[in-house]
């Protein structure tokens, strides 16, 4: 896009664009609900014990319900956005609010395993679909320039979520009950509808959308490479995540009163890199996902090689969760390439973070069952972020070549 057209659009915005206090008010709705999803979705992991407890089953079987959510997210994503492309998106994002507040109060309730594990399949379904729905809102806001921004603060009511929702989410749940930690993240989800209900204009069906329309993105090489990077370039943070404890504990030698720490510094790391990483993608999408990945490539290496080291255990956790950097840019690169199919490519993209999740742990733990410590995580997460740089690069490469910005 030439500097005119940006200058271009960037009047139009500002002639149109709402006021500041309306877009903080839209903005922390939409982050709510982020804060929400982000909440819902990792409080499970410290409340496993307590479920197996409950329902009579071992720990490792309760972690289905783990997959069961993960699943919700890959399929419904897609499913929704094409379903949903003729829907106002205020009327989508109360919709996918609406189905996440009910599937966590009824989780709560359930009486069986079997029942709590469809429920969490259930409550997984809305999860890609907002935040997709939501970027393009906020992006919808701003002028051109400052998008990645408006995506990026967004997401941090997710990044949040990691470092206080989480936390305070299982603090209750192991005092009271497991059942109350999903009733809270359910009341959450209400208090999102409220807010998007207040703050949130009604808005109109775009012209020309539809079903047809919104598949078209499954057609366009660029929008299946972005997703590519990002189930395939974040795997590596979610393989070295996933057995963090391990490595604190057992290679670190540190004891598990250290794990929370960790756990914590890998949540501010996130917080630090989504707000940094909007500011740097506002200047450079493809510079901020590349050189990201770049970065990623040299911190998890050198995850491996200190992690024996308390001190660089700890700077190494923060430096990986300022890996999330690239997220938003990813994000909003995504709405770019999808042209006029937006919802479905920008939906689509937390169903490729979830595909990263599931194939970075299993990498990981495949390494580990080979006999190699948790601290080789980080090298399946190097070689994960090479695979993701090389992606990109035939993504960037084949544009320049069609001569598309």
């Amino acid at each position: 896009m030439s500097d005119i057209a940006v200058e271009a659009l960037d009047t139009q915005t500002a002639l149109e664009a709402p006021s500041r206090t309306a877009i903080a008010l839209v903005t922390l709705a939409l982050a709510v609900g982020s804060f929400g999803i982000g909440t819902g979705e990792f409080v499970i992991m410290g409340l496993l014990p307590n479920v197996a407890d409950t329902f009579g089953v071992t720990t490792p079987e309760a972690g289905h319900v783990i997959s069961a959510y993960a699943l919700g997210v890959v399929v419904g994503a897609p499913i929704i956005a094409v379903l949903a492309a003729k829907m106002a998106r205020r009327t989508l994002l109360l919709l996918m609010m609406a189905i996440f507040a009910a599937g966590n109060i009824s989780s709560a309730f359930a009486p069986t395993f079997e029942s709590f594990t469809a429920l969490r399949f259930i409550t997984g379904l809305p999860h890609g679909a907002y935040f997709g729905v939501a970027a393009l809102v906020a992006a919808s806001m701003v002028p051109v320039h400052r998008r990645v921004r408006a995506v990026g603060q967004v997401m941090l009511g997710l990044t949040i979520a990691t470092l206080i929702g989480t936390p305070i989410a299982t603090f209750l749940g192991q005092l009271l009950n497991w059942r109350a930690a999903f009733m809270m993240v359910g009341a959450i989800g209400l208090a999102t509808m409220l807010l998007i209900a207040l703050f949130l204009p009604k808005d109109r069906v775009e012209e020309g959308a539809s079903i047809a329309r919104e598949l078209g993105a499954l057609k366009r090489i660029q929008v299946w490479l972005s997703l590519g990077v990002a189930a395939v370039g974040f795997g590596g943070m979610f393989s070295i995540f996933s057995y963090v404890a391990t490595t604190t504990t057992e290679v670190a030698g540190l004891g598990t009163a250290m794990v929370p720490v960790v756990l914590a510094l890998f949540g501010i790391g996130m917080n630090v890199g989504n707000i940094v990483g909007s500011r740097l993608g506002d200047i450079s999408i493809k510079g901020t996902i590349g050189g990201m990945m770049i970065f990623n490539i040299v911190i998890m290496t050198l995850f491996s090689l200190t992690a024996a080291n308390p001190i660089m255990l700890c700077i190494c956790v923060f430096l990986i969760g300022c890996g999330f950097a690239a997220c938003p840019a990813v994000q909003t690169r995504l709405m770019d390439v999808a042209a006029d199919a937006q919802t479905l490519a920008a939906a689509s993209n937390h169903s490729a973070f979830n595909i990263a999740n599931a194939l970075g742990a299993w990498l990981g733990g495949l390494v580990i069952s080979w006999g190699f410590t948790a601290a080789a995580t980080g090298y399946v997460g190097a070689v994960l972020s090479v695979a993701g740089l090389a992606v990109f690069a035939v993504s960037v490469g084949l544009e320049r070549r069609t001569g598309r910005a």
